[in-house]
């Protein structure tokens, strides 16, 4: 089956599952006008996060990668009404967060996102002082690959006992499986899911994770996926 059969079915599906939606559809000219490249997650991803945060009733969410904030919203919009719904959602480009922020408040979810500007392995240690461990419900992450690991560990303390972790293009275009792989993207996903899997210690609590692959308009990649059992500090 090729790509263009892989399209076709996610274009369908999206039709009937997603369909028309100004909000996110202004997001995605916004941000393809302000040069931001086209890596967001696809509309029936973007409906999956919503549904499971809705499954979940989540009503705190972090988000590593804001881009042009479509997950943001999609996550946003899942949340009840503020202040008991909030995501705060990181992202690095000073450029990229001020696009995000114009995009949620379009979306008419300013009081319910967050967009705070800057290194994510900066922000989560302040994050972790300022509102203490187990904050979250839900963390989406979907940044810079190399750091997954790390963002993974800080996503452990920060998100509560029977919350969730998902982290986004996990699967890489199968390079994923390739252990001689010397890109940096592979090679930091693959340190995520032995991070995952290893025996619990001090510094990395107990969580039960799986991981799926996934074809459509964004190629083929996959999720990876982890309910949180316990939480401590990382090292």
């Amino acid at each position: 089956m090729d790509n263009t059969r892989w399209d076709d079915v996610d274009n369908y599906l999206a039709g009937l599952l997603v369909g028309a939606d100004d909000d996110l559809a202004s997001t995605l000219r916004s941000s393809a006008d302000a040069g931001l490249p086209a890596i967001n997650v696809s509309p029936l991803q973007g409906k999956f996060l919503h549904v499971l945060a809705r499954l979940m009733g989540a009503r705190r969410v972090l988000e590593i990668g804001s881009l042009g904030g479509y997950s943001a919203i999609w996550l946003g919009r899942a949340l009840p009404p503020p202040p008991e719904g909030k995501l705060i959602s990181l992202e690095v480009s000073h450029h990229h967060a001020a696009v995000a922020r114009a995009n949620v408040a379009n979306a008419g979810l300013s009081g319910t996102v967050e967009v705070v500007v800057g290194p994510a392995l900066e922000t989560l240690p302040r994050l972790a002082r300022e509102l203490g461990p187990a904050s979250f419900d839900l963390t989406f992450i979907d940044a810079d690959k190399p750091n997954n690991p790390a963002y993974y560990r800080w996503a452990l303390q920060l998100t509560r006992p029977g919350g969730a972790i998902i982290v986004d293009n996990v699967v890489r275009d199968g390079q994923v499986a390739d252990a001689e792989s010397s890109d940096p993207g592979v090679v930091g996903t693959r340190e995520l899911f032995e991070t995952m899997v290893r025996t619990p210690h001090e510094d990395v609590p107990v969580a039960a994770a799986t991981a799926l692959q996934t074809v459509g308009v964004k190629g083929y990649d996959g999720f990876a996926i982890a309910i949180v059992e316990g939480n401590s500090r990382p090292s």
